[in-house]
């Protein structure tokens, strides 16, 4: 398996030499035989489409599905580009806006940490190059989710870290941030919240894109008695290889928000960019397919069962 991967890596990294311009090629050549002849998870994202924007056509919903997947094979070659891109490079195709004017803003009030949401959208790979926006003394995290497969999972951990950023297993995020804590160090961690929980770790529930959606809770929770200010980071993609983020404060004071507020606000700020470039956003990700009925459901047969036990 080592030297499966070996090989693998080094055919990635070859292609990775090539120019943008060069693999955006490939991807175009990639598209027609992703949409058509695999037909990678179509159902699911033509069902999850059409449920999101009831109001659209079907051919303006297919106009979407089209666009997506030819978006899609740019993320997987724009990934294969991170391999072997420079830091000013990267520079140059991603830009930052008040990021830093939101760390001395940081600094000025004694923020320990600063707690900024993401979306699965646009290439959020290519975003975990914010370490290199963060100041000297405010160090960068983000928090992932270890892929089952080891080998993928060391190939996405060794891109996501080239930039300087810690990359932290969800199980572990509470313990790392109370070691950060202790060590006094500032610092900006990234949450993509927007994949669906599994059930024990569904508690709340709020409408997003036309449905009762369950959303990662995390993060507040462990906000809240921090006090980290909380922020989100709004993508746009001007042209092919180019994002512009603009980061965009959620709140200063975490304390003074109601429970699962936050959350509702994060959600509420993803659709807003969802709804501009549905296009960008990971629609082949089984976004609900557990659904508050069946979440419901389980609760009320838990409740029996403890009652019968009782």
């Amino acid at each position: 398996m080592k030297a499966l991967y070996t090989i693998f890596y080094s055919v990635f990294w070859l292609l990775s030499l090539l120019p943008l311009p060069v693999l955006y090629v490939l991807s175009d050549a990639l598209y027609p035989i992703v949409y058509y002849v695999v037909r990678y998870r179509r159902k699911i994202v033509h069902k999850q489409l059409s449920e999101s924007f009831p109001q659209k056509t079907e051919e303006e919903i297919i106009s979407i599905e089209r666009k997506f997947y030819h978006f899609f094979c740019d993320y997987i070659v724009e990934t294969l580009k991170l391999i072997s891109i420079s830091e000013a490079e990267m520079r140059k195709r991603v830009q930052f806006d008040h990021l830093e004017a939101l760390q001395e803003e940081m600094l000025e009030k004694g923020k320990t940490f600063g707690f900024a949401y993401l979306g699965h959208y646009g290439n959020w790979e290519w975003l975990a190059s914010f370490a290199l926006w963060t100041k000297e003394d405010i160090s960068a995290a983000q928090i992932y989710h270890p892929l089952r497969n080891k080998q993928f999972d060391r190939f996405f951990l060794q891109l996501r870290a080239q930039f300087g950023g810690e990359s932290i297993p969800m199980k572990e995020t509470l313990r790392r941030i109370l070691t950060l804590r202790k060590q006094e160090q500032k610092t900006i961690v990234a949450f993509i919240a927007d994949q669906s929980p599994k059930w024990e770790a569904m508690h709340h529930w709020t409408r997003f894109l036309n449905h009762d959606t369950s959303f990662f809770i995390g993060a507040e929770k462990m906000g809240k008695p921090i006090d980290a200010m909380f922020f989100y980071v709004h993508v746009t993609r001007p042209k092919r290889g180019y994002y512009h983020c603009s980061v965009e404060a959620i709140t200063w004071n975490p304390k003074t928000m109601d429970d699962y507020q936050i959350t509702d606000l994060y959600a509420q700020m993803l659709e807003k960019q969802i709804l501009e470039h549905p296009e960008l956003w990971l629609w082949t990700h089984n976004r609900w397919k557990r659904t508050k009925e069946k979440w419901l459901q389980r609760k009320a047969e838990e409740q029996k069962q403890h009652r019968n036990k009782a």
